[in-house]
């Protein structure tokens, strides 16, 4: 018997992308590979790769020639979504030896088979557009040791005019209920206490089951609810239109949901919406923040905005960001509007030069940062449970680190409390103040 081969993983892009990464190590573990870091040698290389912008095609390319460069007599894999979105591109500059397209990436074992067996570039890339089932991925253990993001849920048929990603990620497809169930319950039984539920369109899953198998996102969030160990749910990022006054009293009769969802906004000015070709108003978007604030008590609301957008008038910019203080969130992802080739913004004219990309940017970076610590200020003085995730230090001094319920970051010190500050416990603790103007700190008040 040979020496067994050493592989190493790199994750570019979202927490779908982390699952699959997961999932795909579970897989060659289970077939006598042995796993190492990114940052040492191995016989293989396997990068999940991203194209939601240019700068992460950038970094997917990047990302291989390292690769390369750590072992030129590795195998290359390229997997994911810049592998979908530039096939070609990859064949023709021979950076990979293996292309691994989205939905094939359960057969990572065997197309590692077949490229030792053959030594020959090996691409499965599928037409993705034209893939109807949901991939058969599972994991058994994550990458973070308290928090579990399960992937629900696969494609996109919204076709926003900026995104590539329904072109490099195919059709909404779903996971069966039933095996998002066992999952989780395999998770839980692990000691997972907490698991987020992801997808590329979250709202829409269940939507492409039929007749008797109709599950909706409110129904398996429920099932989930059900399972015991399992403390804490959160959700990845919500369309506004599933944000019903049923669907907020549904979340709210679960107990185990955590106040802190994410609302994708993209513009705060209707011209601009309907450019981007998506589906809602800014008066829909404001009604739905209602509805959950109405529901849950100071909720974290966050979101993502995208500047610069093709044809964005300094006017219509003010519109966003005249709306944007009105709605006040927690949190916001600031993006530069990025060209995305194939898509039907690449085509419209008035594209906004990158100089006023910049400065606009810069004006909702300060007021995010604003905003931000505005919310954080409120839990000074409360008492908040939080879930201890890792140790750090700061000038020195060691701290516990976790998140409350609404995902804001708390440290505690650790010798104040050493008996109970461990990794996946949840305590409770009186928030003190900030740390610094990031960071909040408390001290344990009760220990669950």
């Amino acid at each position: 018997m040979g020496e067994p081969v050493r592989a190493a993983f790199l994750t570019l892009g979202c927490k779908v992308n982390q699952y699959e990464t997961d999932a795909m190590r579970e897989l060659l573990e289970d077939a006598g590979y042995v796993i190492v870091d990114f940052k040492e040698r191995a016989d293989v290389y396997i990068i999940n790769t991203c194209s939601v912008t240019n700068m992460a095609d950038r970094k997917s390319r990047q990302m291989l020639h390292r690769a390369k460069k750590k072992n030129p007599d590795a195998v290359i894999v390229a997997a994911g979504c810049y592998v979908q979105a530039a096939e070609e591109d990859l064949e023709e500059k021979g950076i990979a030896d293996v292309l691994i397209g989205n939905n094939k990436k359960k057969d990572i074992v065997r197309i590692l088979d077949e490229y030792f067996e053959k030594k020959e570039k090996v691409a499965e890339v599928p037409d993705i557009s034209a893939e109807k089932e949901y991939e058969p991925l599972q994991i058994h253990k994550v990458s973070e040791h308290t928090r579990a993001y399960i992937k629900i849920q696969d494609g996109c048929n919204q076709f926003c005019s900026y995104c590539i990603i329904p072109y490099t990620r195919g059709r909404i497809r779903s996971k069966k209920p039933e095996e998002v169930v066992s999952e989780i319950r395999a998770l839980a039984q692990e000691g997972y206490r907490e698991v987020v539920l992801t997808g590329i369109h979250l709202s829409s899953y269940g939507m492409d089951f039929d007749g008797e198998e109709k599950v909706t996102l409110l129904d398996i969030i429920q099932r989930v609810q059900e399972i015991d160990g399992i403390e804490r749910i959160r959700l990845g990022s919500l369309e506004p239109r599933i944000i019903t006054e049923a669907f907020a009293q549904g979340l709210k009769k679960c107990d185990k949901v955590c106040p802190h969802f994410h609302l994708s906004l993209q513009s705060g000015c209707d011209e601009t919406l309907k450019r981007m070709n998506r589906k809602y108003t800014t008066e829909e978007y404001r009604k739905a923040l209602a509805i959950l604030r109405n529901t849950f008590e100071y909720p974290a609301l966050t979101t993502d905005v995208i500047v610069g957008f093709v044809g964005e008038t300094e006017e219509e910019f003010e519109k966003t960001r005249e709306y944007l203080e009105e709605i006040n969130l927690y949190e916001m992802h600031i993006f530069k509007y990025s060209v995305r080739k194939g898509t039907r913004a690449e085509k419209m004219s008035g594209h906004v030069p990158e100089e006023i990309k910049n400065s606009r940017s810069a004006v909702l970076l300060a007021m995010a940062k604003r905003h931000k610590k505005d919310f954080e200020q409120w839990y000074i003085g409360r008492e908040e449970r939080i879930l201890l995730e890792e140790m750090v230090e700061i000038d020195g001094t060691k701290y516990m680190q976790g998140h409350t319920e609404r995902y804001v970051k708390v440290v505690v010190k650790f010798d104040e409390n050493p008996g109970i500050l461990r990794q996946n416990h949840v305590v409770t603790v009186k928030i003190q103040g900030f740390l610094d103007e990031n960071l909040l700190y408390g001290k344990v008040s009760i220990e669950f």
